[in-house]
Parts: C-alpha cells; sequence; structure tokens
C-alpha cells in the first residue's frame, strides 16, 4: 500500500510554525533593557544622564567668566570644526578609548581638526571597570591618544566614569572597590604623564558607586554632568566644578559644556 505523507508534513509544518511563534512570544517578553543593550564601544560622554537624572532647562547664554566647548565621540564622525569656532566654540575633547578592547576611529580627524582650527584639545577614556584594572586601562588610554603634551594646547586626558551602558550601574562593583579602581587608574595616569586627569561624573552615580567618596578633589579637576540650567550639589569634596556638560542637544554637535573661567584658565589647565 503506498505510504500518505501529506498529513505528517502538514503536522510538521505546524510544528514548526508554532515554535518560531513560541520564540517570538519568548523574545518580546525579554527585559527592554537586554533588548536595548548597546555594542561595546559605543558608549559616550552622559550616555546615561537622561534616563538617570533627566534634563531641566539650560544654563544662561553668554556668560564672559565661562568658556564653551564640546565632547565628541567616534559616533558622530567627522566634525566640522569650523562651524564650531565659527560659533564660539574654543575647547573640544575627543573620546579616544573605551575599556582595552575600543579605539576611536574618527580620534584622528576630531582630535586633531579641533587643534588645526584653533581649539585647545584634548581626550578622554569611557571606564569599564568590570572589564580590566584601573591602571591597565589608563595604559591603554595613554597608548592610544590619551597622552598629555606642555605645548599649551592640549588638555590633560579625562577619565569619564559614569553608568555602565552595558549591565550594572556600578560595574559589579562594592563602593570601596570602585574607589580603588578609580585611583588606581588616576595613579597610573600620573605616573604615566606627570598630569592628573580630570574626572568626569555624575553627582548621582558618584554618590550610589562610591559612596560620595571625597579623597580625589584635591588632585583631579572635576567635570560635572547636569543637564538643567544650574550644575546642581558636587560630589563630595569639589568645592567648585571646572567643567560642566550641560546638554547633549547642542548645535552641530549634541554635547556641549561650559569651563569654569575664561579663556586664560582654559590655557592654564592646559599648561600644567
Amino acid at each position: 500500500m503506498p505510504v500518505h505523507r501529506s498529513g505528517t508534513a502538514h503536522r510538521l509544518r505546524a510544528l514548526a510554525v508554532g515554535t518560531l511563534l513560541a520564540a517570538f512570544s519568548l523574545l518580546s517578553t525579554l527585559p527592554s533593557s537586554a533588548a536595548d543593550t548597546p555594542a561595546r564601544g559605543s558608549a559616550r560622554m552622559g550616555m546615561g544622564v537622561i534616563a538617570h537624572d533627566g534634563q531641566d532647562g539650560t544654563p544662561s547664554t553668554g556668560d564672559a567668566t565661562q568658556t564653551e566647548g564640546v565632547d565628541v565621540a567616534g559616533y558622530q564622525g567627522n566634525v566640522a570644526w569650523s562651524t564650531l569656532w565659527n560659533s564660539g566654540v574654543r575647547w573640544a575633547y575627543t573620546k579616544a578609548t573605551e575599556g582595552t578592547y575600543y579605539t576611536n576611529p574618527y580620534f584622528a580627524q576630531q582630535y586633531n581638526g579641533a587643534y588645526n582650527i584653533g581649539m585647545i584639545r584634548g581626550s578622554y577614556h569611557f571606564a569599564t571597570p568590570d572589564t580590566t584594572t584601573g591602571a591597565t586601562q589608563a595604559n591603554y588610554f595613554v597608548d592610544h591618544g590619551g597622552g598629555w603634551s606642555g605645548d599649551g594646547k592640549t588638555l590633560p586626558g579625562t577619565l569619564d566614569i559614569e553608568w555602565n551602558p552595558y549591565g550594572a550601574a556600578c560595574y559589579g562593583k562594592t563602593q570601596s572597590a570602585m574607589v580603588s579602581w578609580i585611583s588606581s587608574f588616576l595613579n597610573q595616569y600620573r605616573a604615566r604623564t606627570g598630569r592628573d586627569a580630570v574626572i568626569y561624573t555624575a553627582a548621582s552615580w558618584w554618590t550610589q558607586c562610591t559612596g560620595d567618596y571625597s579623597g580625589f578633589a584635591s588632585a583631579s579637576p572635576l567635570w560635572i554632568a547636569r543637564y538643567a540650567s544650574d550644575p546642581g550639589t558636587l560630589p563630595a569634596g569639589w568645592g567648585y566644578y571646572t567643567i560642566w556638560q550641560y546638554t547633549s542637544s547642542g548645535t552641530t554637535v549634541g554635547d556641549h559644556d561650559k569651563f569654569n573661567g575664561a579663556l586664560d584658565r582654559v590655557q592654564a589647565l592646559a599648561k600644567g
């Protein structure tokens, strides 16, 4: 007798469709944080500010005692430095590295472009304390664009330490372990360059992940992140900020910052 396969094939097709539907249903129930996790290397200054601290206005304009700047990263590609210069921007920081696995492919255009247009420039490192030690990342940073020279136009490197875009906010570290990691980075950066690195952070993250530690304030300038009309309460130990990132929605380049002083103070930080 002939074997009838049509019923069996139909059942197999139905089973396959049902399995696919179940898989899609499972994916749709995954936490949004898992679905929204960015690719390694894509982190940048202030990536988590709005999500964690929100935004509430911008500072008043035209303050002669502050100097406008920007911070840029690889996702922005080639930057129109002449446009920024003509708008009044006089200094810039460029992301150089992240962890020990990423270097900015647009670093040369961004870092050298700012310098060539006449700006005072510097570079920053996005910290990932869950991947390697602070000293290891400081070395990686210095070896890939994070050094310093006393040419009067190069700012000391910045440690960007903020919310983890890839997982737990404090990178799985206790407050004391986080302080130790930051100390390791800062000490190695100073040993390699002779300069104290700037610390970029948000007050709420600093309180949550370091216990509002005050021990770095005597040496490292503070770059505070707060998208509002004023910089707010600063982390413990710092009586004033050196730089304030006040928005991620500026013109030409989104991330805009104010240096707490006129241009000669920017130059003073560059000279050491």
